[in-house]
């Protein structure tokens, strides 16, 4: 049933305090929200979405949820090394996990983690 999906679209990272959050991704990631409202701030990235959703008050930070998402680079250690300037905590320094393919993580301000993966045989259509 291919014909139903045409690929992911959208990451959502909860956070405590979006206007943070807001301008922390906009260091982070160098582009300015497409939709910015107090429920929901919306990037648009290389062809995906990245969103910023507000966690309600009271309610326990979800964290990963066992899930795990990995932003495309061409630069593996120069995006990681800029995540870490800008304040995020390393999990996982670059390393190879098959030739040529490397990843990393590491976690925002409010401990979303943030994958970052090079590798240049996934090609998006």
């Amino acid at each position: 049933m291919r014909k139903h999906f045409s690929g992911l679209r959208t990451v959502i990272y909860r956070v405590p305090d979006l206007a943070k959050a807001k301008e922390w991704y906009v260091k982070a990631f160098g582009e300015k929200p497409y939709f910015d409202e107090p429920f929901y701030v919306g990037f648009e990235i290389g062809g995906y979405e990245l969103g910023l959703h507000p966690l309600e008050p009271g309610t326990k930070h979800p964290g990963s949820g066992g899930v795990e998402t990995y932003w495309g680079v061409e630069h593996i250690q120069a995006a990681y090394d800029h995540l870490l300037a800008l304040g995020a905590k390393p999990v996982e320094a670059p390393h190879a996990v098959g030739d040529p393919i490397e990843v990393a993580t590491v976690k925002d301000p409010w401990n979303n983690i943030i994958g970052l993966i090079y590798n240049p045989l996934f090609k998006v259509k």
